[in-house]
């Protein structure tokens, strides 16, 4: 009796581990910034930072980190690439007061960018960086 508890038990904790294994990951990249950046309302400054990203299809909730801290969190859009993008980098556009917001995050090697959905006019594009 005793042994089949244990069996039961044995066997719920490894189809809880097996389910948590296969749920859909955040996606993680790294993105090193070169100058300041408005991401969703804050003044980012340059340095090395991580991005995870979540969602189902196209459109995806990206995290912005510091350390361990998450330093903004806004909605972008998996795009498709004509190619593989050959370094990582990011695009920013000028807004009307001279400050720069993030429009697209690249990644070395993948066919696809994340179009960053946030409000706000841009009036130019300025593709950025490498890793």
């Amino acid at each position: 009796m005793k042994l089949s508890r244990l069996s039961a038990a044995f066997l719920g904790g490894s189809l809880f581990l097996s389910a948590s294994v296969f749920a859909a990951p955040a996606n993680r990249k790294s993105l090193r910034l070169y100058e300041t950046i408005t991401v969703a309302g804050k003044q980012l400054p340059p340095g090395e930072y991580k991005l995870e990203w979540t969602g189902t299809g196209d459109n995806v909730q990206v995290s912005i980190i510091k350390g361990k801290e998450v330093v903004a969190t806004l909605p972008a859009k998996v795009v498709n690439a004509t190619s593989a993008n050959p370094k990582d980098g990011y695009e920013t556009s000028s807004l009307q007061d001279g400050s720069k917001t993030l429009k697209q995050i690249f990644f070395s090697g993948k066919n696809y960018d994340l179009e960053i959905q946030q409000a706000g006019s841009a009036t130019a594009s300025n593709p950025s960086g490498s890793n």
